[in-house]
């Protein structure tokens, strides 16, 4: 009979360990998750939702970044990279090195098959306890399919979704567009 033993990390031996590693992982409750490397569609969704979020924010008080900013959810200790990230106002980080953020505005995630669950249910469920978030973006990359949740003034969570290329999705947080023609931009969706 063999036994593994499991190990748990501290948030301080995560943020060492993953500060040198190769690969991104999560950190929730001492427990270490590798993530897995990304698609050609998913990083052509998501490239093209930072390339158009880039440009819309360039004279704006935002700060937007690609997945490999990491953001802490505080409130319940979950480490995570989300595909994009936009904070408005002045960014909060973790400590010196800048590196984990704090009060995310916006976050945006492209789903995988072996992530939409958990995108749309615990990790969203992580992200809602954060104060500063006030818009979340779920996006498909098999299907055309924008999933658009907005906090609301009594902390409910407003959900709006389309899957027609001609809609727009206006992001109140940031004052953006996405249309979703740029979002799928040379992203082949199978039949």
């Amino acid at each position: 009979m063999s036994s593994q033993v499991k190990i748990h990390y501290s948030p301080e031996e995560y943020l060492t360990l993953e500060r040198e590693a190769e690969y991104k992982s999560e950190y929730f409750n001492g427990e270490i998750s590798a993530m897995t490397g990304a698609s050609r569609r998913h990083n052509l969704v998501a490239g093209n939702v930072f390339a158009s979020l880039h440009a819309q924010l360039r004279q704006r008080p935002c700060e937007i970044y690609p997945s490999d900013m990491r953001v802490k959810v505080s409130p319940t200790g979950l480490y995570t990279y989300p595909d994009v990230v936009v904070v408005c106002g002045e960014p909060s980080f973790d400590d010196e090195r800048k590196d984990t953020l704090l009060n995310p505005t916006l976050l945006v995630e492209v789903l995988s098959k072996s992530t939409a669950s958990y995108d749309r249910g615990e990790k969203f469920e992580h992200y809602r306890k954060l104060d500063s978030l006030t818009e979340y973006l779920v996006i498909a990359q098999n299907k055309h399919h924008v999933e658009h949740y907005v906090r609301q003034p009594d902390n409910q969570w407003l959900l709006s979704e389309t899957d027609d290329l001609q809609e727009t999705v206006h992001l109140p947080s940031t004052g953006c567009e996405l249309t979703l023609t740029d979002i799928y931009a040379k992203v082949e969706i199978d039949k």
